[in-house]
């Protein structure tokens, strides 16, 4: 579904644009060191968009040193106060995050947007189903897909009433049905680019799994402009976990996909650290290739043929497969190196 055009610094979303990754920092945005550190190395994993938030003051001026020592777009979330949202677009955010809902009156919303206008500087209007107003809840039996879409339109009419419509709009849910339905009804009402994720998704396990059903249900309509995997964890787990979500449903290019086999009693490998291993491995490795890390030679050759080279272990040897025919014999110990040798030379091949 196509949506309008926003540039967000140096990037365009929406308008069948490619559908970008964003994650969050979780360090003191005041700490401009470890927040820059932060935001560097999930830039080299792949994020496209950093959001930062900015509880205070210093938060919002440390913007300025921040956006000088990264190269990707930097938004501010703000909550609460307009001040702040008003300041971290003096000091160079890239995009802001707000719910107009807790920013207060009508005049300070207006402030914050006529400082975004006077910058063309998008703002994201973020609605969550914990934060649904009373009267919504009141009229809708409880917190539901309608009042979600329902508080976020009206907020997104309140700020293009305002004379501006640079906008991004993210409705999002820990229930991961409910969150799919919201998406569902507000892509029918808006052509304004969409933020998606699934909100408080949980822990690695649980938020992956979460995140994979609700952005696979709502990315394969064709709905959403960027995404944002939540998870309470390493923020780089949110990245890889994105690349591959966006990659199973054909969404990006790019990036080894590693499969591998379950174990059963035929392994005579540490198939398990074996597989983490390769796809450790190969995160640096820009080959758009698949990879099949399978636990026994017997199998082996014929399993990974769908993949383009794999490896399958033995008692203390292991094969090199390509394209399902045996390329060569290596001792066991060699074998994640050989792997590593064949993937940095494949363009050669």
């Amino acid at each position: 579904m196509k949506t309008k055009t926003v540039k967000i610094g140096s990037k365009v979303i929406g308008g069948g644009n490619p559908i970008l990754i964003q994650s969050m920092t979780n360090t003191k945005t005041e700490d401009i060191a470890a927040t820059v550190a932060q935001i560097n190395k999930l830039a080299a994993a792949g994020c496209d968009i950093i959001r930062c938030a900015v509880p205070t003051m210093e938060a919002a001026e440390a913007l300025t040193e921040i956006k000088k020592q990264v190269e990707i777009p930097v938004v501010a979330d703000i909550h609460f106060d307009y001040r702040l949202a008003i300041a971290a677009i003096e000091h160079g955010a890239d995009k802001i995050r707000i719910n107009p809902g807790n920013i207060g009156s009508r005049e300070r919303v207006q402030a914050v947007v006529d400082e975004a206008k006077e910058r063309q500087i998008p703002i994201r209007v973020g609605v969550n189903s914990g934060s649904l107003e009373k009267d919504l809840v009141e009229k809708y039996h409880g917190v539901t897909a309608e009042g979600i879409v329902e508080s976020a339109l009206d907020k997104v009419k309140m700020i293009e009433d305002m004379g501006y419509d640079n906008l991004v709009i993210s409705i999002k849910s820990s229930d991961v049905m409910m969150c799919v339905k919201a998406h569902e009804l507000i892509a029918e009402k808006t052509d304004h680019p969409l933020h998606v994720g699934i909100t408080e998704a949980g822990t690695i396990i649980s938020g992956n799994i979460k995140s994979a059903i609700g952005l696979g249900l709502i990315l394969h309509q064709g709905i959403g402009d960027t995404i944002r995997v939540s998870l309470t964890g390493d923020p780089l787990e949110e990245i890889k976990s994105a690349k591959l979500i966006l990659k199973t449903l054909g969404l990006r290019k790019g990036g080894i996909e590693v499969v591998s086999c379950p174990t059963c009693g035929r392994t005579r490998i540490d198939l398990i650290g074996l597989a983490n291993q390769v796809e450790n491995m190969v995160a640096d490795i820009p080959l758009d290739i698949k990879v099949a890390v399978m636990g026994c030679v017997v199998n082996g050759p014929g399993e990974a043929k769908e993949a383009d080279i794999g490896i399958a272990g033995g008692i203390g040897e292991g094969l090199i497969i390509k394209h399902g025919e045996v390329y060569k014999k290596v001792p066991e110990s060699e074998l994640l190196e050989s792997l590593r040798y064949e993937l940095l030379h494949w363009n050669e091949n």
